[in-house]
């Protein structure tokens, strides 16, 4: 049983898991927004939770992808190389940032735009992660080696 724990591993993992955290966060802070307009003992709270929850958790994200990217291209992996999809990854992921830093004070003023245009950049960034291919990865090089063609049978 090998319990090496590697350093990009345990990155990508938090990385996974502040992504996951901040998720759910804009999910229940969008839920309890939805309430804030008929109960006076909750308003205030979906703003609250979004900049005490969600924003660190996309803040810690960000800070450990980078941390990850550096990791990975001194180790000779670069993200970068591998086609469009990490470069559209990026742009997604400034975008949720920034609005992720503007939706607590619409929240706070009764506007769910941003905290939803947010949680819909999540999914998309998502999207693009798990789907590199449709983005224009480039194919590997097969292995160099001997390969006869075929013949056609008589």
């Amino acid at each position: 049983m090998n319990l090496k724990i590697e350093a990009v591993n345990l990155l990508r993992w938090l990385h996974f898991l502040a992504l996951g955290v901040g998720l759910g966060g804009a999910v229940v802070a969008l839920l309890l927004s939805g309430f804030e307009e008929t109960r006076e003992d909750l308003q205030g709270l979906a703003a609250t939770i979004w900049a005490k929850v969600v924003a660190w958790a996309f803040r810690l994200a960000l800070v450990v992808g980078a941390a990850l990217l550096v990791l990975m291209m001194q180790e000779g992996s670069n993200p970068l190389k591998n086609g469009h999809y990490f470069h559209i990854k990026l742009l997604l992921v400034f975008i949720l940032v920034g609005l992720s830093e503007m939706a607590p004070k619409s929240l706070a003023a009764g506007k769910r735009g941003s905290a939803l245009l947010v949680v819909v950049l999540f999914l998309a960034t998502s999207f693009t992660v798990f789907n590199k291919g449709l983005f224009g990865a480039r194919a590997k090089a097969a292995p160099a080696g001997s390969v006869e063609p075929l013949r056609p049978a008589n």
